[in-house]
């Protein structure tokens, strides 16, 4: 089965930089995308980035482009997410997540992904 086993996260200051580590395995990451989501006190699960199988279609939030980035190091079987200027309502759990096999692009709904990690919490005080 595939695992996901997040880290990362932490409590920093407005404008600060963190980057969110989810490793893999199970499954090569090299033939399934991979996202992540995040989901705040009171909110639904919303998507934040997404990386295609092929590493080379990458899809963000509107709220988080410019500002984060997607990417993995396939060597190390380790998606990451670069979060840099972060606001307060950066605010959340972070969960990464493993695309369903045959999907060739970066996607954006929760139903596309089929193995979820435990996530990591993201605290960004003003």
């Amino acid at each position: 089965q595939v695992q996901l086993v997040e880290s990362g996260g932490g409590l920093v200051q407005a404008g600060d930089s963190l980057r969110l580590s989810c490793a893999t395995s199970g499954r090569a990451i090299t033939i399934y995308g991979m996202g992540w989501f995040r989901q705040a006190p009171g909110k639904e699960r919303e998507f934040v980035a997404a990386i295609s199988r092929s590493g080379f279609s990458t899809r963000y939030a509107d709220s988080v482009k410019g500002r984060f980035a997607v990417s993995r190091d396939i060597a190390k079987s380790t998606l990451y997410l670069q979060m840099n200027s972060l606001k307060p309502e950066d605010t959340a759990v972070y969960y990464c997540a493993h695309q369903k096999g045959g999907i060739l692009v970066a996607t954006a709904t929760a139903d596309q992904y089929d193995y979820w990690g435990q996530g990591t919490q993201v605290t960004v005080s003003s």
